[in-house]
């Protein structure tokens, strides 16, 4: 139950981003996949920002979540993609579209650790941004971002296994 849970979450978050197979390989840019990383910070000030401005906060709300969307989609083709971060955004695809072609079951169990994770994280980070209070946001914030970027390297560890496949083999260069 807990995988169909958190398979819904991932294929939401995935929908909600529309990559086409050009946005997909602009996505596997390390500056996309740096800057986006580097995006949360920012998101946790933008909600912050309530308490200094008000409901004006969601100007800056809405300018992340427009940066989100439009970071896979403004950066050029990477020049090389035989780095982590590309070979992360190479996984992430191949596990988006494991109905279409089984992986080994161990990347799916893992990931849904790491997805749980970030979840728990974002929750105490939801939960003190709403009360305002640094700790729970701060430790929040952390686990979310420890479960990410575990979820990325696991999602590396996938694409190294299944780089042999022909179609994946030729997105490394």
């Amino acid at each position: 139950m807990l995988d169909r849970i958190l398979n819904k979450i991932l294929r939401l978050a995935s929908t909600s981003m529309s990559m086409s197979e050009e946005v997909w390989f602009k996505h596997a840019n390390p500056r996309s996949g740096w800057t986006r990383f580097a995006t949360y910070p920012f998101l946790v000030l933008a909600f912050w920002s309530r308490a200094w401005i008000g409901i004006w906060f969601l100007i800056p709300v809405a300018v992340v979540f427009i940066w989100v969307w439009l970071n896979p989609r403004v950066f050029s083709k990477p020049k090389s993609t035989n780095n982590w971060m590309s070979k992360g955004v190479f996984g992430e695809k191949i596990f988006t579209q494991r109905k279409k072609m089984e992986i080994p079951s161990h990347h799916v169990a893992v990931a849904n650790v790491t997805t749980l994770l970030t979840i728990i994280g974002a929750a105490i980070l939801v939960y003190g941004l709403v009360i305002l209070e640094i700790w729970p946001t701060v430790a929040g914030a952390a686990i979310a971002f420890l479960g990410k970027v575990w979820y990325v390297d696991r999602m590396v560890w996938l694409y190294e296994d299944m780089r042999h496949i022909p179609e994946y083999k030729e997105w490394l260069y």
